[in-house]
């Protein structure tokens, strides 16, 4: 709990950081479920809502390698800064969205937002190592994990009842207003990143290309990072089959509703909640790599336990269990990867491991979602979905036999804090 404290209390810069993703994460998600209302009640076309789910994934894979060199190059606060203010003029057009003949607006604005994401994600990622003292980058992440559940939690309830009563131009007014808040409160933040120089030597093309193959090969070149993005890799395959094949799952293994599988996926940022909260205050007696792989390793048997007792008892109860605790390890998880993938990487590369860590998880969900849609009718939904189980408890086990390998190439790879973050100095304000 002192780590927890001093984070919070202590760690200015990272609060303002904490609070901002908090609030633009909470307006993402409300615009996310009331377009996913909205555009459906507009259309009434099953394949017009999934061009939602194409237009935000699309430069995932595309882009978000790709922006991480930008991201090594530039100051991570400027780029956040930027990036929500840009977001917020970019939700304007939605304004204009009325009626069916206007809907490529949506999927325009979406696209574009899903593109500034790219950027967006690899500078916070790569911002909280200088916020924040070395053995506090767990308990950061923990935080960052459970803000991210709490987001989930308000902006979904919110979401659907803003969109019935003022449609879409609510929705972009409201997530607006979230991106100037959170754009205000990095505004505050002090910490200023040191100038990347860039070789002028060459056209900018070449320089380009040169930096971000150079990134590519970061990610492979030893077998810390290879672990890291195979894991990534077989889960994010896992994840899409979840994603398309859990609403069939609650419905004909459950014999749940619309309304049963809506609460049973939002149970699970309950769990989150109170995961982050847990890794946030304990996660300092641990190591990431322990944390990470023993997460992995119970969030997988936990979703094994879910998929597999229907077929011995026909009740809706343990899925909401299920769902409730696999949030727990899924936070330790989350705050032990990202701590590890941190501390394995230095700040000149950071940008673009992990701009092409996301697009790894997003080429294997579109990956996942494909092929559940098709092995879905060939060979049922359960035995898909144990894949997804597999994947994790299989994958934890591999982090947890090459735990001494993270662990030694990690105190080969720690960097000292920024002196101008000044960590466990008390605010004299």
């Amino acid at each position: 709990m002192r780590n927890l404290w001093e984070v919070l209390a202590r760690q200015r810069d990272y609060r303002l950081v904490l609070g901002a993703g908090l609030v633009s994460l909470t307006g993402d998600w409300i615009l996310r479920i009331g377009l996913a209302y909205y555009v459906y009640d507009l259309t009434g076309s099953t394949l017009a809502s999934g061009g939602l789910l194409l237009s935000s994934f699309l430069p995932l894979f595309l882009l978000g390698s790709l922006a991480g060199v930008f991201v090594d190059r530039w100051d991570r606060r400027r780029t956040m800064i930027v990036t929500n203010l840009v977001h917020a003029f970019v939700l304007l057009p939605l304004l204009l969205v009325h009626d069916g003949s206007t809907i490529w607006v949506v999927y325009l604005v979406v696209l574009t937002q899903s593109c500034l994401q790219q950027f967006f994600r690899p500078a916070e990622q790569s911002l909280v190592p200088l916020l924040v003292e070395s053995r506090q980058l767990v308990t950061a992440n923990a935080l960052n994990s459970q803000s991210g559940d709490i987001a989930r939690l308000i902006g979904a309830a919110m979401g659907g009842v803003l969109a019935a009563f003022g449609g879409i131009p609510l929705l972009a007014l409201v997530d607006a207003v979230t991106y100037l808040a959170a754009m205000g409160l990095l505004i505050g933040v002090r910490h200023r990143g040191n100038k990347i120089v860039v070789e002028q030597t060459t056209g900018a093309i070449r320089r380009l290309k040169t930096e971000w193959l150079e990134g590519l090969r970061i990610c492979v070149d030893g077998p810390a990072l290879r672990l890291v993005f195979v894991f990534g890799l077989v889960t994010g395959v896992g994840e899409g089959a979840m994603s398309t094949l859990f609403a069939p799952f609650v419905s004909t293994e459950l014999g749940g509703n619309g309304t049963t599988y809506g609460l049973i996926s939002s149970s699970q940022a309950v769990g989150g909640i109170v995961g982050g909260l847990i890794a946030a205050a304990v996660g300092s007696r641990f190591s990431a790599a322990k944390m990470w792989g023993v997460g992995a390793v119970l969030f997988g048997l936990i979703d094994l336990v879910m998929f597999c007792y229907p077929l011995a008892w026909h009740s809706v109860t343990p899925a909401f269990v299920c769902m409730i605790l696999v949030g727990v390890p899924g936070a330790f998880l989350i705050a032990g990867m990202m701590t590890v993938l941190q501390r394995l990487t230095d700040d000149t590369s950071r940008g673009r491991v992990f701009g092409a860590l996301f697009a790894t998880e997003g080429l294997a969900v579109l990956v996942g979602t494909v092929a559940a849609g098709v092995l879905g009718d060939l060979v049922g939904v359960i035995p898909v979905l144990i894949f997804q189980g597999l994947g994790f408890f299989l994958g934890g086990l591999a982090v947890l036999a090459r735990r001494r390998l993270l662990i030694d190439t990690m105190t080969e790879k720690v960097e000292p804090l920024a002196a101008v973050a000044q960590p466990g100095v008390p605010e004299s304000t």
